[in-house]
Parts: structure tokens; C-alpha cells; sequence
């Protein structure tokens, strides 16, 4: 029969467990939960960009057929015979408001988008915070 060396003759198997602190398990149901919350959350910032996204392509739409509507009408305006110099003070008045006109449109989009990117992240921001405090407690429990 083999020897048992000392150290192993006062080792106790039940002993050293019964005093290992094992940290507790978490709530498993409250972190899906938390993360199912975070999926909604996901989701519901996605529909809110898409929509913003689809409100920026609509505006764009009615932007494009108003430029393509008045381009219509200044070009029949201008074939109208005209001293050249008339013709060329309407073409720069009509060249400053097309500039003024996409100037305007530009920023206009660059709202719609701005507001609907602010919206979206705000969703996630809120839920994140949430999200924190909803781990902070779930790993203060005993």
C-alpha cells in the first residue's frame, strides 16, 4: 500500500469547502429582464431614427420637386427676349435666391437629422443609465 504523505493525512475535503466563501449567484431572471430592456431600447432608438431618416427623404422629395418646379418656371421666364442687361441682373437675383434657397434647404435637413439623432440617443442614454443602476443593485445583493 502507498504512503500518504502527512500533509494529506489532516486534509478534509468537506472542511475546506464548508469555509470557502463562494460569491453569490445573481438574479439571472433580472438580467434578462435588464437585457431584454435593453434590446427595447435598441429597438425602440431605431424606429425612431428610421422615422427621422424617412422624414429627411420625404423633406428631400418635396425640396427637389419644388427646385425642379421652379427651375421650370424660371427657364420659361427667361425666354423672354430681354435687353441683356435685364436678362443678366434677373439671372444673378434669380442665382442669389437659389443660393439662398439651398442654403436654407440644407439647414433645414441638417435639423430634421440633428433632432432625430438627439432623439435616438437620448433613448439609449436613459436606458443606460437605467441599466447601470439596475446592475449596481443587482450585485449589491446578498
Amino acid at each position: 500500500m502507498p504512503k500518504v504523505p502527512a500533509f494529506m493525512k489532516e486534509f478534509d475535503v468537506s472542511k475546506m469547502f464548508s469555509e470557502m466563501k463562494v460569491p453569490p449567484m445573481p438574479d439571472m431572471e433580472a438580467i434578462l429582464a435588464a437585457h431584454k430592456r435593453n434590446l427595447e431600447a435598441i429597438s425602440d432608438a431605431n424606429r425612431v431614427a428610421l422615422e427621422g431618416a424617412q422624414a429627411v427623404a420625404r423633406r428631400h422629395m418635396e425640396i427637389m420637386q419644388s427646385t425642379m418646379s421652379g427651375l421650370t418656371e424660371t427657364l420659361k421666364g427667361m425666354s423672354v427676349t430681354e435687353k441683356p442687361a435685364e436678362r443678366a441682373a434677373k439671372q444673378a437675383e434669380l442665382l442669389k435666391q437659389a443660393y439662398e434657397n439651398a442654403v436654407s434647404n440644407t439647414r433645414e435637413l441638417g435639423d430634421l437629422i440633428q433632432k432625430s439623432n438627439a432623439e435616438a440617443m437620448e433613448k439609449l442614454n436613459h436606458r443606460f443609465s437605467e441599466a447601470m443602476g439596475e446592475m449596481k443593485t443587482l450585485f449589491k445583493k446578498p
